[in-house]
């Protein structure tokens, strides 16, 4: 038998275990980019993340829009006037007692939809196709209507609102525009996206 054929299995184990020790890394190091990229983006946890409001300088009629989820969220402080014109309307509206609870945290489910009443806290997406309706704090506006109390009108369908996000009857939008969950951190901080240990 010649030495040529004399099969070395030490070498043969050694070359069989140091290849699949490479391949194995070569694996790891093609597995961990494509495995992370399934992982969303820091700009993609942002934009579901919290968004603290500073509301200091929101004067009176004033409206504040920030965004959150990608989607706007309206801040509006409303006058004591604005909250009793908010009383006078139930009667035209579809949902005046807000008893649709996936429109708004339990907590917002009463005469004003909020928390704190002269602060309102809305997304602006119409409930009807997703438009965003325009703030409209004018009182009896010609295009709009001697009965009109200031709200939020969509004129892509001409879907009206009051100022606490409830929906006219009469319109398409079938709900009341949603109020997101939050809270606040003082009185002049809102945190939009959380609503635990509500103050």
């Amino acid at each position: 038998m010649s030495t040529d054929n004399v099969v070395d299995t030490k070498r043969r184990r050694f070359l069989v275990s140091s290849t699949s020790v490479v391949a194995a890394v070569g694996a790891g190091f093609v597995a961990v980019p494509f495995l992370s990229s399934w992982m969303p983006s820091e700009r993609a946890k942002n934009a579901g993340a919290p968004v603290e409001v500073d509301i200091s300088k929101l004067e009176e009629g004033r409206l504040l829009i920030v965004e959150w989820q990608s989607k706007p969220v309206w801040i509006v402080r409303r006058s004591a006037k604005t909250l009793a014109d908010l009383a006078t309307l139930d009667e035209n509206l579809r949902d005046p007692a807000s008893e649709n609870a996936n429109q708004q945290p339990a907590y917002a489910q009463n005469a004003s939809r909020s928390i704190k009443p002269e602060i309102s806290v809305l997304v602006g997406i119409c409930t009807h196709l997703g438009c965003s309706p325009t703030f409209r704090p004018d009182i009896a506006p010609a295009d709009l209507g001697a009965d009109w109390l200031g709200g939020f009108f969509c004129p892509c369908h001409s879907s009206r609102f009051d100022l606490a996000g409830r929906v006219f009857q009469g319109v398409p939008a079938p709900t009341n525009l949603v109020v997101p969950p939050h809270k606040y951190l003082s009185d002049n901080v809102i945190v939009i996206g959380e609503d635990e240990g509500v103050a």
